[in-house]
C-alpha cells in the first residue's frame, strides 16, 4: 500500500499538517462508510516530528505524531506542512525565512536522504523553504504562499517560482501555495497516487472542493515591498493616492525628471513590476473591495478604480484573480442569511436584475 508520512513541524499551522493527514487517511473510507459499503483504505498514513515529541505549533497549539522521523518505515510521499514561527514571533519579528528553516532543520537532510532514495516528497507554504533548502526544487517550479514570493525568489533564485498556482507537480516534488492550499495538494495527491474517483469521493465526503488551480484569486495587489530608491517610492506614494484618476506614465516619469524608458526600468528593479503592472494591481486590489463588500454594478466599479471599457476590465480582472468579477463576488461578497418567506420572491428579483447588470 502507498505509505505516505506527514510531518509535524513547530511553528506555523497545526491545520496544514492535521487536514492532509485526515484527507490522506480517509481517502477510501469515509464515502466508503457514509455509503455502507466495503472500506478500502486508499492510503497507509504514518505522522512524525523530528524528534518524535509533540510539535509545538504556538502557545494555544501543539499536535503529538505517532513517530520519530529516525523511525520512519520507507516512505512514498512525504507531505512538509508549514513549519517555523510560532504566531507569536511573527507578530513580533515578521516573517524570517531563515529562522523558518533552522527551528526545523534536522528535516532538510532527512528529506534529502529520502529524495535520493525516491520518495516524492510534497509541501505547503513555509513547508516549501524546508524543501527548498534540500536542494529539491533548484531548476524546478515550485510554488507558495503568494505573499512570500519575492521573500523566496531572493533566498532560492534557482527555482523557477509560479506563485500564481495552488499546485506545481515537478514530478517527483509537489507544492502548494497558502494554508488551504494543503486540501488542495493533499487532494491532488490523492488523485494522483489514488484515482480520481477515490479524490472525488473524498472530497464529496468532507465536504470540500476538488483542487483548485490559482491562488490568484486570494492575493493582494499593489503590496509595496522595500527598497532604496526615494524617486520610485515617490511615484508609488503618488499612484496609491492617485490610482483612480486617468494616469499618464510618461507624464509621471517627467515629473521625476527621467525619461519614459528609464523610469520603467528603475521601476521594475526597485518593485518587481513595471508601472502599468502596479497600477493595475492597484485597481484590481480596489475592485476587490468594492465587490467584497458593496453592491455597485461591475460597471461602476470599473468607473469607481479608474477604468472606462468594462470589457477591458473583465478581462483585467479575469487575468489577475481567476475569476470574472461577478463569480469574485458570488465568492468572497457580504454573505446574507436565507430571506423570511414572505421576502424571498423580492430577494430573488433583486438578484436576477444584478446579475443581469454584472
Amino acid at each position: 500500500m502507498f505509505h505516505v508520512t506527514v510531518l509535524f513541524l513547530n511553528g506555523g499551522c497545526a491545520s496544514t499538517a492535521i487536514l492532509p493527514t485526515e484527507i490522506f487517511r480517509f481517502a477510501g473510507v469515509f464515502w466508503n462508510l457514509l455509503r455502507e459499503t466495503r472500506v478500502e483504505p486508499a492510503f497507509r498514513v504514518t505522522t512524525a516530528s523530528a524528534d518524535g515529541r509533540a510539535a509545538v505549533m504556538d502557545r494555544l497549539v501543539s499536535i503529538s505524531p505517532a513517530c520519530a522521523v529516525a523511525d520512519v518505515e520507507r516512505p512514498d510521499l512525504v507531505f512538509v506542512p508549514a513549519g517555523g514561527l510560532p504566531v507569536e514571533d511573527l507578530v513580533e519579528t515578521g516573517y524570517l525565512i531563515d529562522e523558518v528553516i533552522a527551528r526545523n532543520a534536522a528535516i532538510v537532510p532527512w528529506l534529502r536522504r529520502w529524495a535520493d532514495d525516491g520518495a516524492r516528497i510534497a509541501g505547503v507554504c513555509s513547508g516549501v523553504a524546508l524543501i527548498a533548502q534540500a536542494g529539491l526544487l533548484d531548476g524546478k517550479q515550485a510554488t507558495t504562499h503568494w505573499a512570500l514570493d519575492a521573500v523566496y525568489r531572493d533566498r532560492f533564485p534557482n527555482v523557477d517560482w509560479q506563485t500564481d498556482r495552488l499546485i506545481t507537480d515537478a514530478g517527483d516534488v509537489y507544492c502548494g501555495g497558502g494554508i488551504n492550499a494543503a486540501a488542495d495538494l493533499a487532494l491532488y495527491l490523492v488523485e494522483k497516487f489514488g484515482s480520481r474517483a477515490i479524490a472525488l469521493e473524498c472530497a464529496k465526503s468532507l465536504l470540500i472542493e476538488m483542487p483548485r488551480a490559482l491562488q490568484l484569486t486570494f492575493a493582494q495587489g499593489g503590496l509595496r515591498r522595500p527598497h532604496g530608491d526615494a524617486a520610485i517610492a515617490s511615484a508609488e506614494d503618488w499612484l496609491h493616492a492617485n490610482f483612480t484618476q486617468a494616469v499618464n506614465l510618461e507624464a509621471l516619469a517627467a515629473q521625476l525628471a527621467m525619461s519614459p524608458r528609464n523610469f520603467v526600468r528603475r521601476f521594475k528593479t526597485a518593485t518587481g513590476h513595471t508601472p502599468r503592472e502596479y497600477l493595475q494591481g492597484l485597481r484590481v486590489a480596489a475592485a476587490k473591495h468594492h465587490l467584497e463588500t458593496g453592491r455597485r454594478t461591475v460597471q461602476q466599479v470599473c468607473d469607481a478604480v479608474g477604468y472606462r471599457d468594462p470589457i477591458f476590465f473583465r478581462n483585467l480582472f479575469r487575468r489577475h484573480t481567476g475569476l470574472c468579477p461577478a463569480r469574485y463576488r458570488e465568492r468572497f461578497g457580504a454573505w446574507a442569511p436565507i430571506a423570511p418567506a414572505a421576502g424571498r420572491a423580492k430577494a430573488q428579483r433583486e438578484r436576477a436584475s444584478s446579475r443581469s447588470m454584472l
